[in-house]
């Protein structure tokens, strides 16, 4: 029996993760509902998948999300568990949400985001892939490839705002490819 919305939202609520200082460096662990709720400053994955013609792949996320509840995602990711490298935390939510394995993943770079709901330092990874996918349905409720421009002129929303700048930045870097390559 698979497991009900609520427990997946039960879950998430418990898993311990790493909560990081203004420097980024590790002070210590939480449950993900602590983090949250008192907005402690954490650290977050994001990987982005490409088809290799200038469109990335695009996530509808599900209702039942602690944060940004059925915006698009513009990349598969997620919060560092505790004792969890940035590469470990990558590979385990491109496995998770979308079904990819052994799928490499380029890093790219960090930065810091923040608003009033959320604080973290994200690590950036691209790769190339176009599917099959195996989505997380407690996670995600469909994806498709859309163009890199049409997400960036706001053809597309509603969008994460975290993954949306991580996306600006990858395109200003010459990072991934708008256009067919």
């Amino acid at each position: 029996m698979a497991p009900s919305p609520d427990d997946a939202v039960a879950r998430a609520a418990r898993e311990r993760v790493t909560i990081v200082d203004m420097d980024n460096r590790v002070i210590g662990e939480a449950p993900r509902a602590r983090m949250r709720a008192e907005c402690l400053v954490h650290r977050a994955t994001y990987v982005f998948v490409l088809d290799g013609a200038g469109r990335v792949l695009v996530q509808r996320r599900t209702a039942t999300k602690d944060i940004w509840p059925a915006f698009h995602d513009l990349a598969a990711g997620g919060v560092v568990a505790a004792g969890e490298s940035y590469d470990e935390g990558a590979a385990r939510e491109a496995a998770e949400e979308l079904g990819l394995e052994g799928v490499p993943l380029e890093p790219r770079f960090e930065f810091y985001y923040e608003d009033p709901m959320n604080r973290c330092f994200g690590r950036v990874y691209t790769c190339v892939h176009t599917g099959p996918f195996r989505l997380q349905p407690e996670e995600v409720e469909w994806v498709r490839f859309e163009p890199i421009d049409a997400v960036l002129d706001g053809r597309i929303t509603p969008v994460t705002p975290d993954s949306l700048m991580a996306l600006r930045r990858l395109v200003a870097e010459g990072l991934v490819c708008t256009s067919p390559s």
